[in-house]
């Protein structure tokens, strides 16, 4: 370990290269220029130490909090731990793995973790990139979040392609600059031309930067494009206004923002089960391990679950720019915590230990990552398409993360958004906090309103019918700049109220096809469905297969992504599940207050 800094082994060209990854996770104002490759040998990895015997009990537990994405490798590394006899401070050790998305695990880490009981905060904790720990101490984790980080392997971030795109574009075999990729994206003619109208636009996948590393590389790969070079871009560029406008319409050819990349790859994988993965996806900037995952059959429809089936007949080509492109270095760190005693501290250096060992470099190495010599599983690059190509970055420098992230929120792709809410008469049952559910929807809306910021357009509507009447109420606050309807938009959100029937498919299909008429190319158009309940009408309306068919026949010409959020015991999952499939956006099954920040991050 080395203090102030992460020591990453990067894969140049086949040769192994130690990049001392100044500042990065440092709460010091740490210089943004270009990094320096530092020729190292290969690591000659030791041999694991077990105890002779365990330790007395009880066991120190030591809780390892990772991201989501470099979950498996983590639960893998603390079960080959566990499974061998360990006695730090005269007790045996347990270590448990827990997962959070990234960015939300990073506020946590700036708050020192003060929402969770002390006995439940983790003692290690490993986001995938090291900018995550330079962003937990910059918003006030320094008490309890070292600048010391230990590399436990690392993930190239890609640009991944169906093959057959990919190769109809020439980029399996001619690695293209940043520039290249952003100006394909942004040309709607570009498959046209290439002769395959059929693909529609370019369609690129992006993660939010505030949730996920991909997203962070791929916004800092936008601006290091615009200013000239991806390898030495600086805070000041960031803040420039040519480099900025340039940026600003390379978000527009975003298709839209998702939380992890489990979620685009579960969708494409859906949009290839009905047809063509090119119906969904063009591309996407996601980690090499990602790639692996999905090459091999590995879904995740809610990026947490994972579900293993048959391979997909078209499998994701990694594609390496040509000027550069991040790692993920998934650093680990002890935390420092009033709540980590001094066992607990001794327990997880010792988890840390074992990671860069003989056998925990094997975990790493069958869990799809490099290991700290760069080399890659020969099972997991065969599959994964996954190459050693020039141009491996660490991620800058903290200045130069802090300014990306500043910057995010004004160079993002509009929002054109419709909050659809279901007024039936089941919304007045209360829920465990005593909340009717009602109640609880707008309390999630109006807290899910604090991500739009003036130039977003949102609006609302309801659902509900008295006997069989028309939709009622409908439209209560028109999809304008929430800068202007901010007040008008809370106020017609609190005077809802709980009518009678629940017109669940009539509703969908005549506001997608009011939202299909005023599609906006230059935004995201959304609509988010909250429902309790079945479709239930006095009389019939619009079948369920009807709908399906008509959000599907709009989404192919002014595709409007309808996200759906079940609550209750009596939500139809299937029904709302199929609407948000059909439309390529996604499905959320929970308590609609845990889920709505999650979805907004897709704007």
């Amino acid at each position: 370990m080395i203090a102030g800094a992460v020591v990453l082994i990067l894969v140049a060209g086949g040769t192994a290269t130690a990049m001392i990854l100044n500042g990065q996770g440092s709460a010091g104002e740490a210089s943004d220029a270009p990094e320096t490759d530092v020729a190292a040998e290969p690591i000659v990895f030791p041999e694991d130490e077990p105890a002779a015997a365990a330790g007395a009990q009880p066991c120190t537990t030591v809780t390892v909090l990772s991201s989501l994405e470099n979950s498996e490798m983590v639960s893998r590394l603390a079960a080959g731990y566990n499974a061998q006899p360990r006695d730090v401070d005269g007790t045996c050790v347990t270590v448990v793995a827990k997962k959070d998305k990234s960015g939300l695990a990073a506020e946590d880490a700036a708050e020192s973790f003060k929402n969770l009981p002390e006995d439940q905060r983790p003692t290690v904790w490993a986001p995938d990139s090291g900018s995550w720990i330079d962003i937990a101490r910059n918003t006030g984790g320094g008490v309890s979040v070292p600048d010391e980080g230990t590399s436990l392997g690392a993930s190239d971030i890609v640009l991944a392609m169906p093959g057959s795109l990919a190769a109809a574009i020439g980029w399996d075999t001619e690695r293209p600059t940043w520039d290249e990729v952003f100006a394909a994206a942004g040309d709607e003619n570009a498959w046209t031309d290439l002769g395959h109208p059929e693909w529609g636009t370019f369609k690129l996948g992006k993660t939010s930067p505030l949730i996920a590393s991909s997203g962070q590389a791929a916004l800092l790969a936008s601006y290091g494009s615009a200013a000239g070079s991806v390898s030495e871009l600086t805070a000041d560029q960031i803040t420039d206004e040519a480099v900025t406008a340039e940026v600003r319409e390379n978000e527009l050819a975003t298709s839209h923002y998702m939380a992890t990349p489990e979620h685009f790859l579960w969708h494409a994988r859906q949009s290839e089960d009905k047809g063509s993965v090119a119906d969904f996806l063009s591309a996407v900037i996601v980690d090499e391990k990602s790639v692996w995952d999905y090459n091999r059959g590995i879904t995740s429809r809610d990026g947490i679950t994972r579900t293993e089936g048959t391979p997909p007949e078209e499998k994701l080509v990694p594609i390496y720019p040509s000027d550069g492109y991040y790692v993920s270095d998934n650093p680990a760190v002890v935390l420092n915590g009033a709540w980590v005693d001094e066992t607990e501290a001794a327990a997880g250096q010792d988890f840390l230990r074992y990671a860069g060992t003989k056998q925990g470099q094997q975990i790493v190495r069958e869990s799809g990552y490099r290991d700290l010599n760069g080399e890659l599983d020969p099972l997991a690059a065969e599959v994964g398409q996954l190459a050693d190509e020039p141009g491996a970055l660490p991620f800058p420098g903290s200045k130069v993360i802090r300014a990306a992230h500043d910057a995010f929120r004004d160079v993002r792709k509009r929002a054109e958004v419709l909050f659809l809410v279901d007024v039936s008469g089941s919304m007045e049952e209360t829920i465990p906090s005593g909340k009717t559910k009602l109640a609880a929807a707008k309390d999630a809306i109006t807290q899910a309103l604090g991500h739009f910021t003036p130039g977003d357009n949102v609006g609302l509507a309801a659902f509900s019918s008295v006997d069989d009447g028309p939709i009622t109420p409908g439209l209560v606050s028109p999809v304008a700049d929430i800068g202007d309807t901010r007040t008008d938009f809370l106020d017609a959100l609190g005077a809802l109220r709980p009518i009678e029937f629940t017109p669940l498919f009539a509703a969908v299909d005549t506001f997608a096809r009011e939202r299909a008429a005023d599609w906006q190319a230059d935004r995201i158009n959304a609509i988010v469905v909250l429902s309790d309940g079945k479709n239930e009408t006095a009389t019939p309306t619009i079948t369920a297969e009807q709908m399906v068919a008509n959000l599907g026949e709009l989404h192919h010409s002014t595709p409007v992504l309808i996200f759906t959020l079940a609550y209750g015991a009596d939500a139809d999952v299937a029904a709302l599940q199929s609407i948000s499939s059909a439309t390529g956006a996604h499905f959320y099954d929970a308590k609609v207050s845990d889920v709505l920040g999650d979805l907004v991050t897709s704007f």
